[in-house]
């Protein structure tokens, strides 16, 4: 027979309720004697304590405060961090600002007592030296040891806590400064002042009640399964679900075992104490899964905050896995994160597909061989997709199954960190791209209807669905939402050790009609209205203010196409909180231009396109990213090229004009996007040296309801793979473009012309089709006319001296015609030409890009450093 209070599971003495009922059973639970075990601990007893509970659906905007007595929770599981300490807290959040009012007026009886609490939970999980104090001074022998081992362990953790000071995240601004920045925004004050009210209400609410967006972003070591010294204790909220058990291979799968208790938060709990010998409960690599009865009916979910889930050969959906590895086999950091660069230059990629052969790749292959390249291509960065565990290996990450889990088709969490390790000691940044905008619709293996209801984690309804997608939206004014994906981003950081993350899909995360069917014009009314999600908008305020408080270093990268006014401007300030937008016009003016003829293309055009952003708020531009690149589309070099690249990029082969063009202007349009686009600059993987093709994830064919199929690819890897082989083949064209690439970025390295105050665009001449500007003390020269070189071309400068080429697309050793002397040099004469107070002359070729610099200033980068 099993007792429970609180969620804390008891046997009677003697226990045959656990006898193995499947061969997958594990661990010797079945002849464990604990009933007085627990009881011999002390307990802390009640309190009581005030919640405010305010619902967006009442039409009254009164707070309704409820009062609740703490439930008997022992010692060595931390009080600090039970449950209902972390969930004194509104269900969910009102956007009117009157619905909460007097906050000053609701104190909780026991407020010190609780921060002192949880400052005690903080410390204590982060301090190393707790799993040796823990190890040294436990042993679960007998019950008098563990009582008395208990005691020692609670004395000296909090000896240690008092010794460490909790971190601190700025308080908010006035949020005024974003109407010096634009004054534009003037007119919709009344709408941003109310998103600053609800901001700092939200921060208001979450210091008071939990004790600040530190301890609230900590829900990893509330929910889920968490382990102490007298063992594994699990959590999850589900208020839809009528009963909850904790099943797997370490109780045979039975859910009359381990049933939880739920508390009136709708919070199940259970505690698995250790087994006699001190070993855990449910062991490492198991697997695990909750079962609920509920609205929709009975059904086995894996855990909301699970840390790993793996999928069973021969089996669909994925199990959770229960990953607590013994302390000799977890990776242990070596190095220590490189400091954010000036200048931002990203090589974004996927895990899976980064293998020259057509198969999933790994965590330690790309380790090993994906990361020294990146270095020696001279990025700075690595923005590494598809992190976040996904059950459909062709949504290429954005369909989300396991938020806290990293997948497991590249290897195990671990091997992660050992990957991440490995490129802070090639002074590499590692971004994540983080799915927050969305999740995926499974039922089975994800957050939808997790708890049998459709307004769980998500808006209920058509709010809550992404037709486009096929996927779920996330409710933003839930506080239970906002603990799980605060807590989610602090996690990658705290544990993974990433740098920073592209958030993707903000756009849709803005606005109620998620940037569907709709044009931004860029009129101000666009963004200010009742088409703005406020929720959302405030929760990307927090996050960012979560991730800029705890994490001073990190990046934080937006992918909006909307061009929201102050995205990039610092939350004290009134803006979002973002250091960087993406550029994502450029790469859809490139594919405009290139389904054009070159008589077509026009240099204003492109230079208002590569220019067009907000003041003061930083954008890392492309030309392509992997959007470009997936089937139905077309990469750069297959626009400029198509067919011709199948048999004409062989270097003892004669080339084609359409070679010669595509090869030309691929080199060109990455160096004027990197020139002129931005503050940072991203590329996708493979496309530095051209890759042909496009990606096609393996798949089957898919049969819609209305009897029609879409064929699938036989589920083919061929496509789905980077043949970085083809870049380093000294024998193909495709070597060039790759040697260009990197020319350009130790370029950047080596002066950050991308971050340079001054920029200035002195010429763009549509009839010679040349673009001439200065960034620093470089000064770039494009000649985008098809057959027209130019001999003696003057160009302005602002500073006087001696120039030379420093970079030079027509190079032969990036495949150029070599139509340009090196050892030239270019001496400046006074006066003023097109608006430059001295210029020197050049020689233009056509389809041509040149760099040159200040003798003293810059020196020529070799192709290869």
């Amino acid at each position: 027979m099993v007792y429970a209070i609180s969620g804390i599971r008891f046997r009677a003495v003697p226990s045959s309720v656990h006898k193995p009922l499947q061969s997958s059973f594990h661990g010797d639970r079945s002849t464990t004697s604990s009933l007085s075990f627990i009881l011999n601990n002390n307990y802390s007893f009640s309190r009581k304590t005030l919640a405010v509970n305010v619902s967006r659906d009442s039409d009254s905007k009164s707070s309704t405060i409820a009062e609740y007595d703490k439930v008997l929770v022992p010692e060595d599981q931390d009080n600090s961090s039970s449950l209902t300490d972390q969930l004194e807290t509104p269900d969910i959040i009102s956007e009117d600002p009157e619905s909460v009012q007097n906050l000053d007026d609701l104190i909780l009886e026991d407020e010190n007592k609780y921060n002192d609490d949880e400052a005690a939970s903080s410390s204590i999980e982060d301090e190393d030296v707790q799993g040796s104090v823990v190890s040294s001074l436990v042993e679960v022998n007998t019950h008098t040891e563990t009582e008395m081992a208990s005691l020692s362990v609670d004395r000296k953790l909090k000896i240690v806590s008092d010794e460490v000071k909790p971190k601190i995240i700025p308080p908010p601004g006035t949020g005024k400064k974003i109407y010096e920045i634009d004054p534009f925004l003037q007119p919709h004050r009344e709408h941003l002042d109310f998103r600053y009210a609800q901001y700092k209400r939200l921060r208001a609410e979450i210091d008071k009640y939990e004790g600040g967006l530190d301890a609230f972003s900590r829900g990893y070591e509330k929910f889920g399964f968490t382990r102490s010294t007298t063992g594994i204790t699990y959590r999850e909220w589900a208020p839809g679900a009528k009963t909850a058990a904790l099943i797997g291979d370490f109780n045979g799968w039975n859910p009359n075992v381990d049933e939880m208790i739920q508390d009136e938060f709708g919070v199940w709990e259970i505690f698995l104490p250790n087994n006699v010998d001190g070993s855990p409960a449910i062991p490492h690599g198991s697997r695990v899964k909750i079962r609920m009865t509920t609205p929709s009916g009975i059904k086995d979910s894996i855990p909301a905050w699970i840390k790993f889930s793996v999928q069973a050969p021969g089996e669909i959906p994925y199990n959770g896995i229960y990953y607590d590895p013994p302390e000799e086999e977890q990776y242990v950091f070596k190095y220590s994160q490189p400091k954010r660069p000036k200048s931002l230059r990203i090589y974004e990629s996927h895990v899976g597909m980064s293998s020259p052969e057509p198969k999933i790749n790994t965590y330690a292959n790309f380790r090993d061989d994906v990361l020294p390249r990146i270095k020696r291509l001279g990025y700075n960065a690595v923005q590494i997709m598809a992190i976040q565990e996904h059950s459909y290996y062709a949504s290429f990450g954005y369909h989300v199954t396991n938020f806290f889990a990293p997948s497991s088709r590249f290897g195990t969490p671990d091997e992660l960190k050992s990957l991440i390790d490995r490129a802070h000691e090639l002074g590499l940044l590692v971004l994540m791209d983080i799915v927050h905008s969305h999740a995926s619709s499974n039922t089975l293996d994800g957050l939808n209807l997790f708890d049998g209801t459709d307004g769980h984690y998500f808006h209920p309804g058509s709010r809550g669905y992404h037709w486009l997608w096929d996927s779920r939206l996330f409710n933003y004014g839930s506080w239970e939402v906002l603990r799980y994906l605060l807590s989610n981003a602090r996690w990658w950081l705290d544990e993974y050790k990433f740098d920073g993350f592209r958030f993707d899909g903000v756009t849709s995360m803005m606005y109620t009609h998620h940037g569907l069917e709709v044009t931004f014009t860029g009129n101000y009314n666009e963004y200010f209205g009742f088409a703005t999600d406020v929720d959302a908008v405030v929760y990307l305020m927090l996050v960012n203010d979560l991730i800029h408080g705890l994490f001073p270093e990190a990046i934080t990268i937006g992918e909006d196409v909307s061009g929201m006014p102050a995205f990039c401007v610092p939350t004290q300030d009134g803006g979002i909180g973002f250091d960087y937008r993406l550029h994502m016009a450029i790469a859809d003016k490139w594919i405009e231009l290139l389904k054009k003829q070159d008589e077509d293309w026009r240099m204003g055009d492109i230079i208002h396109t590569l220019t067009n952003r907000r003041w003061q708020e930083k954008c890392v531009a492309y030309a392509e990213s992997h959007d470009q690149a997936l089937v139905g589309d077309k990469t750069i070099a297959f626009w400029l090229m198509d067919k011709d690249m199948y048999e004409f990029m062989a270097l003892d082969r004669p080339s084609t004009p359409l070679i010669d063009r595509g090869i030309a202007l691929h080199k060109m349009i990455r160096l004027i996007t990197m020139g002129l686009g931005g503050e940072g600059y991203l590329n996708f993987m493979g496309n530095e040296f051209g890759h042909p093709e496009w990606i096609d994830f393996p798949r089957g064919d898919q049969h819609l309801p209305n009897g029609s199929v879409v064929p699938g690819n036989n589920n083919s890897y061929d496509k789905c793979r980077r043949r970085f082989d083809l870049g380093d083949a000294k024998y193909l064209r495709y070597r060039g473009m790759q040697e260009f690439d990197q020319a350009m970025q130790h370029l950047e390295e080596s002066v950050n012309f991308m971050t340079s105050e001054q920029q200035f665009i002195s010429r763009k001449d549509e009839g010679d089709r040349v673009i001439v500007f200065e960034r620093g003390n470089l000064v770039f020269v494009f000649n985008f006319h098809w057959t027209n070189s130019y001999s003696d071309y003057r160009i302005g400068c602002l500073y006087p001296g001696k120039y030379k080429i420093v970079l030079d697309s027509d190079d032969a050793k990036f495949g150029g015609f070599n139509r340009l002397d090196h050892t030239a040099e270019y001496f400046t004469s006074d006066g003023w030409y097109d608006d430059r107070p001295r210029s020197f002359l050049v020689y233009a070729p056509s389809r041509t890009a040149v760099v040159y610099a200040l003798a003293d200033k810059v020196e020529p980068v070799p192709a290869k450093p």
